[in-house]
């Protein structure tokens, strides 16, 4: 009788602090961007919308944070994303939604000190309460959203096949082709990759 009542405990206490939360289905590709007009503050200070972070042929989507060492292996590929993205005429955004680390290491002061340090040249937003995040079925750092000019999902999951160990070097450019193949108006080669990386850290 005592097991069971705590096992009950455990139970409870589980599921009191969301351990068995369905995750939010991931977004489909083809499907149209959610809450594009939702407003999320940038490192800057100014606040965006992904409908106006939008260029001509779309918009590249990266949730990102500070500590995770899957970012922190990939990271240094951001730059080079931008630069490729302004040249196609795609926006680029980092979404952090690690709500759960606001109050420490991803704050907005910490953020605001991890991209200088990191050289990031891209608006770096707080997607408060993972809003964002709940919205597309995002599930780690980095999680890549790639869309087209019509906000329409045409690539998600990783970067490449590099991970997070900066002296490996890549052999599937997955996201890099894929921007290549949008601005052409081609087929993406391959449009839905695993998702490699730290778990979002909900509230």
């Amino acid at each position: 009788m005592k097991n069971l009542k705590t096992l009950g405990l455990a139970l409870a206490l589980l599921l009191s602090t969301g351990a068995f939360k369905k995750d939010n289905p991931m977004l489909a590709i083809g499907a149209k961007a959610p809450m594009t007009n939702y407003e999320m503050e940038d490192i800057s200070g100014s606040s965006y919308t992904l409908e106006g972070l939008k260029k001509d042929n779309g918009l590249l989507v990266i949730f990102s944070c500070n500590t995770c060492p899957f970012v922190l292996g990939w990271e240094d590929q951001y730059p080079g994303l931008k630069e490729l993205s302004d040249k196609l005429s795609v926006g680029m955004v980092l979404v952090n939604s690690n709500e759960k680390k606001r109050e420490g290491d991803d704050s907005m002061s910490e953020m605001q000190k991890h991209a200088k340090a990191a050289g990031y040249e891209m608006p770096y937003v707080i997607d408060a309460n993972n809003k964002l995040a709940d919205a597309f079925g995002a599930r780690t750092t980095p999680h890549v959203y790639l869309f087209d000019s019509d906000m329409k999902l045409v690539y998600r999951g990783s970067i490449n096949d590099k991970y997070e160990n900066k002296s490996k070097e890549a052999k599937k450019e997955y996201l890099r082709e894929a921007l290549k193949a949008l601005a052409k108006g081609g087929e993406i080669p391959q449009a839905d990759t695993r998702e490699i990386g730290c778990s979002i850290k909900r509230v």
